[in-house]
């Protein structure tokens, strides 16, 4: 009864789909006859599927609410990217989590955001307080973000860029405008764990690609879009989330090639751009917002709690993007979009991030000194960014570690919930602002003595 519930659950058996015969059920699950006889009955009894004289039993049961920890077999369920993210957004508050995404409070701009707030509040124009927000967006937060961009070498109009709640939106308004169920995506293995759950809640067939110091492997990737006939590739170009490493331009140019030739579009998630003291070779700066959609937000440069992400993309791409947005969510949020473009454009945040910079190179100089004491082997030294990516000694189990680890409130970043096949399995992700404290250490040094 269980297994044809889980099929049900899992929408591999529909309202309508006939299941198999019971002579079929039971040589397959291994019951004799008279225990499937007996569950079908039961089935029948509770209305989850009916019996029609002659033709067998179909489902009846409507469609449960889309359960995404129950997609897949069980053991790969125990610690996965859902698992990571529930321990790191539901843990106590005084837990330590060395293996969360984002930076402490105190690093972030509660100042400037402050300020903001207010200047907004005392502004004579109640649109932001009182309106939906424009078909694009807010107009001069667009502009400002072109700017940046530009910055970066990448060129795009105002009217190029759709603002969005946050990047994990922006993702899942493209991932709506490019996939169907049971298209292939192409990531980085590994990768940031949420791109695999929001691609499992989209239907999509993932495949990893080894990442390198510079990029992804591109003989792997060669070979996967001739196999696979992937619809896009998502990454991080700088700052990779969770190895630190940066794209080489060799890299950059090997991959567009290999895209065109294979009219392959690349989603280019840029959420840490803000942490570069150099800007890093970008995709999108390379082809130009030809068949590369960039998208990133300021959740982990600026606050969380204001929702504002964007895609910059080609015109007519925006234009069926900002159709879809509208379909699904009516419209962006003015009073964010303006709180943020206050603080964007407030001086003391160029000095705010200029000095998170400084503090983001001595907290990893002091979290790599502090992993390769214990024995933790990094994996590269990052130029920028959060993250350290290292190797545990003796080949011990990270997952294992993890689960050990919360009985210390202290929440850590297993390798395996960033791969799509559980690979890097000895490896953790250490935020480098959140691994400087004595009891990680200790719990570490215990677990990997």
């Amino acid at each position: 009864m269980q297994s044809i519930r889980d099929r049900i659950d899992r929408r591999v058996l529909t309202p309508g789909s006939r299941l198999p015969s019971v002579r079929a059920m039971a040589e397959a699950i291994g019951f004799s006859k008279s225990t499937v006889v007996e569950a079908y009955d039961r089935l029948a009894a509770d209305g989850v599927i009916r019996s029609r004289p002659g033709a067998g039993f179909y489902v009846s049961a409507p469609l449960a609410p889309l359960s995404l920890d129950r997609i897949g077999a069980p053991a790969e369920r125990e610690v996965d990217p859902l698992w990571m993210l529930r321990q790191s957004l539901m843990g106590p508050s005084e837990a330590l989590k060395p293996g969360c995404g984002w930076l402490p409070d105190d690093w972030l701009a509660g100042g400037p955001i402050r300020k903001a707030l207010r200047a907004v509040a005392r502004s004579d124009a109640d649109g932001p307080l009182t309106q939906y927000a424009s078909l694009l967006g807010s107009p001069p937060l667009r502009a400002l973000l072109a700017r940046r961009l530009d910055d970066q070498g990448v060129g795009a109009a105002p009217d190029q860029i759709l603002l969005t709640e946050s990047s994990t939106h922006a993702l899942d308004l493209v991932s709506r405008f490019l996939l169907e169920p049971g298209d292939t995506v192409l990531v980085d293995d590994p990768c940031y764990f949420n791109f695999l759950a929001l691609l499992r809640a989209h239907r999509a067939n993932v495949v990893g690609i080894p990442m390198t110091p510079t990029g992804p492997d591109t003989t792997a990737f060669a070979a996967a879009l001739a196999e696979h006939r992937p619809r896009f590739y998502l990454t991080n170009s700088a700052s990779h989330n969770p190895t630190g490493a940066t794209l080489s331009a060799a890299t950059a140019h090997r991959l567009l090639k290999l895209a065109e030739l294979h009219d392959l579009v690349i989603v280019e998630d840029d959420v840490f751009a803000d942490f570069e003291d150099t800007p890093a070779p970008r995709l999108a700066a390379f082809d130009g917002l030809d068949r590369v959609i960039r998208i990133g937000s300021f959740s982990k440069s600026v606050t969380a709690a204001i929702r504002c992400g964007h895609i910059a993309a080609r015109p007519d791409w925006i234009e069926a993007l900002a159709d879809l947005r509208i379909a699904t969510s009516m419209s962006g949020n003015p009073l964010s979009a303006e709180v943020l473009h206050t603080v964007l454009t407030d001086g003391g945040y160029r000095r705010h991030i200029e000095g998170v910079r400084t503090r983001l190179a001595r907290a990893r100089a002091r979290t790599i000194e502090r992993l390769r004491k214990i024995g933790i082997t990094p994996w590269i030294e990052p130029a920028a960014g959060l993250f350290i990516w290292a190797r545990l000694p003796d080949g011990l189990d990270a997952a294992k570690l993890a689960r050990a680890a919360l009985a210390d409130d202290i929440v850590l970043a297993p390798g395996n919930v960033f791969s799509t096949n559980g690979m890097w399995s000895d490896y953790l992700r250490f935020n480098v602002t959140m691994s400087d404290d004595d009891r990680v250490s200790a719990f570490l040094a215990r677990a990997c003595g």
